[in-house]
């Protein structure tokens, strides 16, 4: 899929969780900084990591699977946020992980744009494929576990 077919699949899929679809659109339009609130819970959860320990582990998830599912990063990486699917953020038992499930909004750039702040790390595709959550449980372990033994040399 070229890279802008690919972000007009990617916008369709995430405006389908937007109680107004149309809106988000204009809204990511109007926007000075390109980004749109999105509700959580709906199609996808999110787990946000910090800064270190969300960029390591997305280090490990890379080097297991072709194209992992959507990551955000806010503002100077301070946290990443993996888009994981809905209802994992209830059963989800973790020391320092945040979740955004329902009852939750995320700040959401537009795909393929580039914009201050808030950005993709890996974009949607528009096929709503999403972070497995036992893998992303695994590679922040491998990823604790690298950052540990760092912090220890």
């Amino acid at each position: 899929m070229a890279g802008s077919s690919r972000a007009v699949a990617a916008v369709e899929w995430l405006v389908g969780v937007a109680p107004d679809p149309a809106g988000c659109r204009e809204e990511w339009e109007r926007n000075p900084l390109g980004v749109a609130l999105l509700p959580a819970g709906k199609q996808w959860d999110v787990l946000i990591l910090p800064g270190e320990l969300g960029t390591a582990t997305l280090d490990v998830l890379s080097r297991v699977i072709d194209r992992p599912g959507p990551v955000l990063a806010d503002f100077g990486d301070a946290r990443l946020g993996f888009f994981v699917p809905a209802g994992t953020v209830a059963r989800w038992v973790g020391t320092g992980v945040r979740g955004a499930g329902p009852g939750t909004w995320i700040v959401v750039p537009y795909p393929g744009r580039t914009v201050g702040g808030v950005r993709w790390v890996v974009a949607p595709d528009g096929s709503g494929t999403l972070n497995d959550p036992a893998l992303l449980e695994l590679a922040m372990h491998e990823a604790a576990a690298r950052l540990a033994q760092e912090a220890g040399e």
